[in-house]
């Protein structure tokens, strides 16, 4: 005998009405939480854009102003007067506007600072990465950082009452203003920075080329000076570049201890003027603003920036030319 069973499917019917329900809550919230999240990262990425954007955007307004008036100022002076006269005299009566006094005042106080910055900044970056203890390194390095942070008027008052009378002892006709001093100050001004991204380069070379060294019977110092060094180079060198163009634009110390008087020497004894220190002297407010006379600053302006971009560019290059990669 067939007996039929029936089934109230009702009840099923509501279970799956109620999971439907909730389902579709479940998916709505979950899509209004990814809206949300989509336009929050949409927003922090527009945020990050213009940040990103803003450094860019004052390079072209900088360099913008450079050229419209450096344009103004050679509408007046030509260009070969400018680049190949031996007077810069914008302020006299009888006006000279040969920049090559001025550059060599900046060239002279630079290369002295290198003289100083260079040979201490080797040395000292490989006492820390070679032989100095952990425990001496994390003391000295923030130490000799702290150069870096003290303002560079301090160091041009330092130049101008302490080292200049000191050298005079010992420098024949060493004059109260000269390039002598700043440029030795500036060098330690420069130390930290040289020190502290030589050593950084130094610190990324393997320990399996020093090991292989020592396994081969060389001493510290020759593993130090002919297989940290050379596989460092391009960091190293790139410190230098870098440590040259902050001595390059330098103000305060030149325009405090080296003078105001342009002229084509390379004797550091006797007093000089850098392309900062004039700018800084012009930019005083007793030059009208839109005469020949103010839009110097600009054309010595345009000047520093052509010299300092080169380097930035010539750094690049080493540091791509010469970059070890070690796997």
């Amino acid at each position: 005998m067939n007996t039929e069973e029936t089934f109230d499917v009702k009840p099923i019917g509501r279970l799956f009405a109620v999971l439907s329900y909730f389902t579709k809550i479940n998916l709505a919230g979950l899509m209004k939480n990814f809206s949300r999240k989509k336009a929050y990262d949409k927003g922090i990425k527009g945020i990050l854009f213009l940040c990103a954007s803003l450094s860019i955007l004052t390079t072209i307004g900088i360099i913008s102003v450079l050229i419209f008036e450096t344009v103004e100022f050679f509408k007046e002076v030509h260009i070969l007067d400018f680049l190949f006269d031996s007077q810069w005299t914008p302020l006299f009566y009888e006006k000279h506007f040969g920049i090559m006094s001025l550059l060599c005042g900046t060239i002279l106080v630079t290369l002295i600072a290198m003289l100083v910055a260079i040979p201490l900044g080797i040395l000292s970056a490989v006492y820390l990465n070679e032989y100095a203890g952990e425990r001496f390194r994390s003391i000295a390095k923030p130490v000799l950082e702290i150069l870096a942070g003290i303002p560079t008027v301090v160091y041009g008052y330092f130049a101008l009452f302490f080292v200049t009378p000191l050298l005079q002892k010992v420098v024949p006709g060493l004059s109260g203003f000269n390039a002598l001093s700043p440029g030795i100050v500036m060098g330690i001004m420069i130390l930290p920075m040289i020190s502290s991204l030589s050593e950084d380069a130094m610190r990324a070379v393997p320990k399996s080329l020093r090991e292989g060294a020592y396994a081969m019977g060389a001493t510290k110092m020759q593993v130090a000076f002919r297989v940290v060094i050379p596989a460092a180079t391009s960091g190293i060198v790139s410190s230098f570049i870098l440590g040259m163009s902050r001595a390059i634009g330098e103000t305060m110390i030149v325009t405090i201890a080296s003078g105001q008087m342009p002229r084509l020497t390379f004797d550091p004894r006797v007093p000089i003027e850098t392309i900062t220190a004039y700018i800084v002297q012009v930019s005083l407010g007793d030059t009208p603003v839109g005469t020949i006379e103010y839009n110097t600053i600009f054309a010595a302006g345009m000047t520093l920036f052509i010299f300092t971009f080169t380097l930035s560019i010539f750094s690049h290059w080493l540091k791509k030319r010469f970059r070890e990669e070690y796997s």
